[in-house]
C-alpha cells in the first residue's frame, strides 16, 4: 500500500469549488516536491474531461499523460472537506479529496489499492465523521477498529413476542435499538423509517440502509399480532447495519432459510434457536442451488473482455456506471480473472477496485424487466472501449 504520513494530511480544509479545491491540492503536491509548477493544469484538464468523483463522497483529482513529466515522486495529499465541495457530475459533494502525483501506468495501481480500501461498507460515514489526521490514514490504509468490526447476535438483539399495531412500530423499535447501541446515525434512522423493508416470505421482513451505518449490529423484532403490509403477513422484521464482511455469515444464512423456504422456523424459535439460526455454520449452496437460483430469479448473464489497453481505471469505469444507471434491471459485475466476486455495476469505485486489466473476463449478471437490452448495451459500450477507443 502507498506510504501516508500525517503531513499528508489537510484537515478541515474549505473551498468555493472543485477548481479552488484542485489548485490547493495541487499546491501541496508542488510544495512537497512530488510534482513540479504546472502539474495542476493537468489536474484540471482530467476534471474537465470527466469528474474524478468516485462516490460516497470522495474524490481522486490526479493529472494527465500530458503532465506525468512534471511527476517528481509518486504521492498523494489528502484534504478533508468538513463541508463538502460539490465535485460529481450530478453535484455529488466530496468529504475527502486524494491528490495524486503518479509517472507512467504506476497511478492506475495506486487507483485500484485505494478503491479496494475505500469500497468497504460504512466508509462513507467514518469520512465524513474525520477529526484527526490517525482517523484518515487508518479510513486509507483500511484499517477498522475491532470494537465496531466486532459483530455478536445475543438476547440484546431481540425483542420477541410483543404487541404491535404496525409494520411501521416494528420498523422504529428496531432503528431505536440500533441507535441505543450507537451502531447507526439519524441517516440510518431516516431512511429505514422513510423506506418500506424487503418481504423475504412466511411473514418476515427485512431492511438496512446504504448510509449511517457506524457499526456492525442487528436488531430483531417479532410481533404475536395479526398484521399484514400490502397483503403479506407480518410477524418478524430484521434490521441490520454492516460497516464490513462481519456480518455476512448473518445474511447467509438468511439466504440459506429464504431459499429452502424455512423462515418459519424464525417466527416459531425461542430466543436460543433463532440466535442459533442466524449464527451457526451452514453448508455453502451447492453450484446447482444456486444456478437454479438464478434461474428462478429471471437472472441474465453475459461475459465481456476488457479491450482497454490500461484496464477499467476511472475514466471507463465511470463510462460504465452511467450507462448501467440508464436501466432499470439490477446489474452486477465480477472478474473472473480476480477474485471472481460480484460488485454493484453502479458503483464506480467497487468497480475500479475489480483491478480489471486488459484481457480480463467480466461476467455481468442482469436482473429485472430490461435485462437483455441492458447486457446488449453493456456489451456494446464494451467492444468499443468505454469511451477510450480501441
Amino acid at each position: 500500500m502507498f506510504h501516508l504520513v500525517k503531513e499528508n494530511i489537510h484537515l478541515n480544509e474549505q473551498a468555493a469549488n472543485k477548481t479552488e479545491a484542485i489548485k490547493k491540492i495541487a499546491a501541496a503536491l508542488t510544495s512537497v516536491g512530488f510534482v513540479e509548477q504546472g502539474y495542476v493544469e493537468g489536474m484540471l484538464e482530467r476534471e474537465s474531461q470527466a469528474a474524478t468523483y468516485l462516490g460516497i463522497g470522495i474524490a481522486i483529482p490526479h493529472g494527465t499523460t500530458k503532465t506525468r513529466h512534471l511527476v517528481k515522486k509518486t504521492g498523494v495529499q489528502v484534504f478533508c472537506f468538513p463541508n463538502g465541495v460539490e465535485w460529481g457530475d450530478d453535484g455529488e459533494k466530496a468529504y475527502l479529496a486524494i491528490g495524486i502525483a503518479a509517472s507512467s501506468d504506476e497511478h492506475l495501481e495506486l487507483l485500484r489499492q485505494l478503491t479496494h480500501v475505500l469500497s468497504a461498507d460504512g466508509v462513507e460515514e467514518r469520512i465524513k465523521a474525520i477529526k484527526t489526521a490517525d482517523e484518515a490514514i487508518a479510513i486509507l490504509t483500511g484499517k477498522t477498529s475491532a470494537e465496531d468490526s466486532q459483530f455478536v447476535v445475543d438476547s440484546s438483539s431481540l425483542l420477541l413476542d410483543i404487541p404491535a399495531d404496525s409494520l411501521a412500530m416494528l420498523q422504529a423499535l428496531n432503528a431505536s435499538r440500533l441507535k441505543q447501541q450507537n451502531a447507526v446515525n439519524t441517516t440510518f434512522i431516516t431512511d429505514v423509517l422513510d423506506n418500506k423493508p424487503n418481504y423475504l416470505g412466511q411473514g418476515v421482513w427485512l431492511n438496512d440502509s446504504k448510509t449511517g451505518n457506524v457499526k456492525n449490529a442487528i436488531a430483531i423484532s417479532r410481533t404475536t399480532s395479526n398484521l399484514s403490509e400490502d397483503g403479506n403477513p407480518v410477524k418478524l422484521l430484521i434490521t441490520m447495519s454492516a460497516i464490513d464482511d462481519s456480518i455476512s455469515g448473518v445474511v447467509n444464512n438468511i439466504a440459506s432459510l429464504v431459499f429452502n423456504q424455512n423462515l418459519e422456523q424464525l417466527v416459531s424459535a425461542n430466543a436460543d434457536k433463532l440466535i442459533n439460526l442466524l449464527v451457526a455454520e451452514q453448508q455453502a449452496l451447492t453450484e446447482n442451488t444456486v444456478s437454479q437460483a438464478s434461474t428462478n430469479n429471471g437472472a441474465l448473464t453475459c461475459e465481456f473482455i476488457v479491450p482497454n489497453e490500461n484496464g477499467l481505471h476511472t475514466r471507463p469505469s465511470s463510462v460504465l456506471v452511467k450507462l448501467v444507471k440508464e436501466f432499470n434491471s439490477k446489474v452486477t459485475v465480477a472478474n473472473l480473472d480476480g477474485k471472481g466476486e460480484p460488485v454493484s455495476a453502479t458503483s464506480l469505485m467497487k468497480i475500479v477496485a475489480l483491478g480489471a486489466k486488459k484481457g480480463s473476463r467480466l461476467q455481468f449478471t442482469a436482473v429485472g424487466d430490461d435485462a437483455q437490452q441492458v447486457l446488449d448495451a453493456i456489451g456494446k459500450a464494451i467492444e468499443s472501449g468505454l469511451g477510450e477507443g480501441v
